[in-house]
């Protein structure tokens, strides 16, 4: 599924950075908060499941929000979030390791890593209750996804196409979130859920990503199949809190 020929100049670096950072020593062993007993949770609560995410900056935002991210996470998880996704790469996005270590210690909802993981070893980075992986650059994404639950972590596969969602179910992906934003063009189309969700099976976890800034995409991605929705931009643009509200009661 590796296919970082074909992606935007900005993604390429973000993956050949990825590919040269450092490798960790040893290897985590993680204790996972529920992501599926989180979504019945909110759902019980009547609000919208959204997981907020921590994102400072990234090759498609404009600025740095430069705010503790530990007051951020702590606002986000009393607006009603269901849980966190903390971006742990660096050198595009601002994030780090320990800033997601931090978030989970403060918080009590689950922790998604968000960053490339493309081989087994780059999982041993940090412990998180569930991580990301993108089907596209994974050659081998069964192999990832068994590595990633040996460990403990829940993993969110994510998919753009589907031929990608096929891949997924194929290496046994039972949350699979499904990206608006081509990475080949970077551009949003919210049709993309639309059009994917309705060819996954009916018992897995959908995850709707990118380009939500609405109540009105909230509830367009919530009609479409979407048992949560990743928000980031739209959270981290003005009052953290305010925003995680808003979406959550959409």
């Amino acid at each position: 599924m590796n296919a970082s020929d074909s992606v935007a100049p900005a993604v390429q670096s973000i993956l050949r950075a990825a590919r040269e950072r450092g490798r960790p020593e040893g290897r985590v062993s993680v204790e996972a908060r529920s992501f599926p007993e989180a979504l019945a949770a909110a759902e019980r609560e009547g609000r919208v499941p959204v997981i907020a995410e921590i994102k400072p900056t990234s090759p498609t935002t404009e600025g740095t929000r430069e705010d503790d991210p530990i007051e951020l996470a702590r606002e986000m998880v009393a607006g009603g979030a269901t849980a966190l996704s903390v971006l742990t790469e660096p050198d595009h996005f601002g994030g780090s390791p320990e800033t997601l270590e931090r978030v989970r210690e403060a918080v009590d909802v689950p922790v998604l890593r968000k960053d490339f993981v493309l081989e087994e070893e780059q999982l041993d980075v940090v412990e998180a209750d569930l991580v990301l992986l993108i089907a596209r650059f994974v050659d081998d994404l069964e192999g990832l996804v068994a590595a990633a639950r040996d460990r403990g972590f829940q993993p969110l596969v994510e998919v753009h196409t589907v031929k990608e969602l096929e891949a997924a179910i194929e290496a046994d992906a039972k949350t699979i979130g499904i990206n608006n934003r081509d990475l080949a063009a970077l551009e949003v189309d919210l049709d993309t859920f639309e059009r994917v969700a309705s060819e996954a099976p009916d018992d897995a976890i959908l995850v709707a990503e990118s380009g939500i800034s609405s109540k009105e995409d909230v509830r367009r991605m919530r009609e479409a199949g979407a048992d949560a929705l990743l928000i980031g931009t739209a959270i981290m643009d003005g009052d953290v809190r305010e925003n995680v509200e808003r979406f959550t009661t959409a």
